[in-house]
This record gives C-alpha cells, structure tokens and sequence, in this order.
C-alpha cells in the first residue's frame, strides 16, 4: 500500500493524506447466477479505524458482471479504482485495513440480496508518506 500526501480538492488548500493500493482477485461467481439475476455488483471494501476512533468502511473497487460467462474473475495487479480518504486528513495511528469482497445481486424480479464473498485474514497496515503529488 502506497501513501503519499496531495491537495485532494481543486478548490482547497488544504494536503490530505491519499492511499493506493495493487491487489489480485481470483474468484467463481457462477452460483450466483440463476434464471432471475439480472446482473451482479461486486466491489472490495477497506474496512479501519481512524486515530479520532471513528469506522470506516471504504469502497475501492468495483465491478458489473452481466453476463454469466464472465462471471470468473482472474485479476492481477490490479489498482485500486478509488482511493482510501480519511477526513481527518491523515492515517497515523489507524488500525490496520481488513478488505472484504461483497456482492449484490440484482434480480429481474424481486428484491435484491447482499452476501460477502470472501475476507483477507491478514490486515494491512498503512506505509509511511512517501511523497507528495
């Protein structure tokens, strides 16, 4: 995981620190699919705390499977799509980051329905600055 400290508004004057991160996904999402799903919504959540004892959960990547046939995920070296963010402007003293990866599936008819797919056992922890962008 990569931090590196940057002005994250336009209109502010304000550094904030701004973390990326890579990741690989392998994952089956075929017995998700039935007669009646529509499409499904994956994405990857970063789960912390911050100094001030506030949770946050952050959602980094993201995905639509629409169709059955691509519905296995082999993905490396991916970058994160969003930033994590924290508005307290900094990530020191945060506890480490737990991902999860969850997923909606949306019917044609009907409500839709959450699950979790899968969690990282070991947490991640916040590098040090590195550099300004």
């Amino acid at each position: 995981m990569n931090v590196v400290k940057a002005i994250s508004r336009p209109y502010s004057k304000k550094e904030q620190e701004i973390a990326w991160f890579r990741f690989d996904v392998q994952a089956d999402l075929n017995p998700l699919f039935t007669w009646n799903t529509k499409q499904l919504f994956v994405y990857i959540v970063a789960e912390y705390t911050n100094q001030k004892g506030f949770a946050n959960e952050v959602v980094v990547w993201d995905r639509i499977v629409r169709r059955k046939r691509d519905s296995k995920l082999n993905i490396e070296t991916a970058r994160a799509k969003y930033p994590i963010r924290d508005p307290s402007l900094s990530f020191r003293n945060s506890t480490d980051v737990h991902f999860t990866m969850r997923y909606n599936v949306m019917p044609w008819i009907g409500a839709l329905t959450y699950g979790t797919g899968a969690k990282i056992n070991e947490p991640v922890s916040f590098a040090k600055v590195q550099s300004r962008v």
